[in-house]
This record gives C-alpha cells, sequence and structure tokens, in this order.
C-alpha cells in the first residue's frame, strides 16, 4: 500500500464519524439550552460574516490554484476551514443560548426564505464529508482524485457560505434583542 492510499484510509474513519457526528450534534444543541445562560445576540452578524468571508476565501482558493499559487491555494484553503469551525462554535453556542427567531416574512418571501434556509442546511450536512474527503486528497498528495471531488465540493460550500449570509439578512429583521 502506498503512503497515499495510507493516509486517506488513516482518516477515513475521521471522515465518516465527523460527518455523523457534527450534524446529530448540531440537531441535538439545537433543542438543548444551557439554563440561566445569557442570550449572545452578538453572534449572528459575526457568524454571517465569518459565511462571507468563507465564500470570498473560497473564490480566491480557486483563482490561486487555477493561476498556479499552490502555497497561497493551500493557505486559503486552510483558512476557510478554519473559518468553517469557528462559525460551527459560534452557531452552537449561539442556539445553547439562545431563544429562536421565527422567520416573519409573510406571502412568496415566506416561501423562498424556507426554500433557501432547506437547501442550504441539507447542503451544509452533505459538504462536511465532501470538504474533508477534499482535504484528505490533497493531504495524500492524490491531485487527481483531489481536484475531481473539488470541482463537486467547491460550488456546494460556496453556496452553502452564501446562503448562510442570505439566511442571516432574510431573518435579522425578526430578531428579538
Amino acid at each position: 500500500m502506498s503512503s497515499n492510499s495510507s493516509i486517506e484510509k488513516k482518516y477515513s474513519r475521521w471522515i465518516v464519524l465527523l460527518s455523523v457526528v457534527i450534524p446529530v450534534a448540531v440537531a441535538v444543541l439545537f433543542f438543548v439550552k444551557i439554563p440561566n445562560a445569557t442570550p449572545l445576540p452578538v453572534l449572528p452578524p459575526i457568524y454571517a460574516t465569518i459565511n462571507g468571508i468563507t465564500a470570498v476565501l473560497l473564490v480566491v482558493a480557486v483563482w490561486a490554484i487555477k493561476n498556479g499559487k499552490i502555497q497561497l491555494h493551500q493557505n486559503l484553503m486552510k483558512t476557510a476551514i478554519g473559518c468553517s469551525l469557528l462559525f460551527l462554535v459560534m452557531y452552537i453556542a449561539y442556539h445553547m443560548t439562545t431563544p429562536s427567531t421565527k422567520f416573519g416574512g409573510e406571502g412568496g418571501i415566506k416561501y423562498v426564505y424556507y426554500f433557501i434556509l432547506l437547501t442550504h442546511i441539507l447542503l451544509s450536512i452533505a459538504i462536511i464529508p465532501l470538504v474533508l474527503i477534499t482535504y484528505v486528497r490533497a493531504l495524500a498528495e492524490r491531485f487527481d482524485k483531489h481536484k475531481k471531488i473539488a470541482k463537486i465540493t467547491f460550488p456546494l460550500w460556496l453556496y452553502v457560505a452564501v446562503t448562510g449570509v442570505v439566511v442571516y439578512l432574510m431573518i435579522s429583521p425578526y430578531y428579538n434583542f
């Protein structure tokens, strides 16, 4: 077995574990509130901004690799993953300390909001293993496989990042702080 294959094999269990544990933990923690916790209304605009930064990082990272700037691409992708982790921590903290906000829009905009929200949530679950597999394939220097899956991962991750900002902008008028 080549060292490249062993790297992929080494991380495959982690990819499966994280791809299951993260969405389940978020779903469970969404309904768990810390008793007497101080609400954290400052977090949604911060994590929406982080989503926006992630989107920009992804676009610039694609530009970098297409222009042969490999080290820049690697640094941007690591930063994008870091931003996604930071988002996740803040998102969980917010929902464990702060009551949920209902979308107050009516008519057609309500359906647009829920379509964007639903696709955002479903793709944010799907993107976890895709990002991890894409990253591990680069780590293992399996660039043919990395490039192949990155063509799927990039647009989905970009969609999740952008729609995270859109969801925030659409629901922000209904926050009760």
